[in-house]
């Protein structure tokens, strides 16, 4: 099981991207923690298999149909969630993408759009969902996807950099915000991990030179990001508010 923070257990988790990836890998780590997941995403038949994996193995959880870029669809999913599991306590604004590498000079408005949409304004969207219920109850933990593109230079498309540098920046801005307010916003920034999707497009000998760019030398696994927000969202992460976590194999030294 790992680390085990007795705190989590009967928190209500709210991931975003919950229905693969780091989105399911994080689920999976609350469920085993004894909290209460809610995952939400636009594919209903993974969301339901992420749920009803986590119900077979004793949690309570919940598969929300939510498109995170509808403001709409985000208040009706928070309702639901608060009915079915009752009030938010830690929220993984985790839904976004599309980092793939796209020319600058061949950059279309369209592309560019849709990507600060689906990373940026997501963010920022599923935030707003939640936040006044956390703010009431004068509680909880905020923490967004950021990348190592948001924080140097890399093969992504500059679209996908700007968004995730612009999530980093809202984060830190929120956090000010609600420092005195019991709310704490933070940041993981992943290096390349090894998602279903990832490994669907990328040869293993792109995977073996990418690893190599990072001084762990390895890709990330989704269970290094999951590990690394049950900690942001735990009491022994108190103190912490306003930061980025880089969980990059060393790809981010500072």
């Amino acid at each position: 099981m790992g680390v085990r923070y007795s705190d989590l257990a009967g928190k209500v988790v709210v991931i975003t991207g919950g229905s693969r990836g780091i989105g399911a890998e994080t689920a999976r780590s609350f469920a085993r923690q004894g909290a209460s997941v809610a995952v939400l995403g636009r594919d209903a038949a993974a969301l339901d298999a992420v749920a009803g994996e986590l119900r077979a193995d004793g949690a309570k959880a919940l598969g929300t149909v939510a498109d995170c870029t509808d403001a709409a669809a985000l208040a009706r999913a928070a309702a639901l969630i608060g009915e079915e599991l009752g009030p938010v306590d830690v929220l993984a604004a985790f839904a976004g993408g599309d980092g793939y590498p796209v020319p600058t000079v061949r950059e279309t408005e369209e592309h560019w759009r849709s990507v600060l949409d689906a990373n940026l304004t997501a963010t920022f969207l599923t935030v707003g969902a939640f936040l006044p219920g956390l703010v009431e109850r004068g509680t909880g933990s905020v923490i967004t996807m950021a990348s190592t593109a948001g924080r140097l230079p890399s093969g992504s498309s500059a679209a996908y950099a700007a968004a995730k540098a612009g999530v980093l920046m809202y984060s830190r801005h929120l956090a000010l915000e609600l420092a005195g307010q019991g709310v704490r916003v933070n940041a993981i920034a992943p290096g390349a991990v090894r998602t279903e999707r990832t490994a669907a497009v990328m040869p293993a000998a792109v995977q073996a030179s990418v690893a190599a760019a990072h001084p762990l030398g390895r890709l990330g696994e989704p269970a290094d990001i999951a590990a690394a927000t049950l900690f942001l969202a735990s009491v022994e992460s108190s103190w912490i508010t306003g930061q980025t976590l880089d969980v990059s194999g060393g790809r981010v030294i500072v």
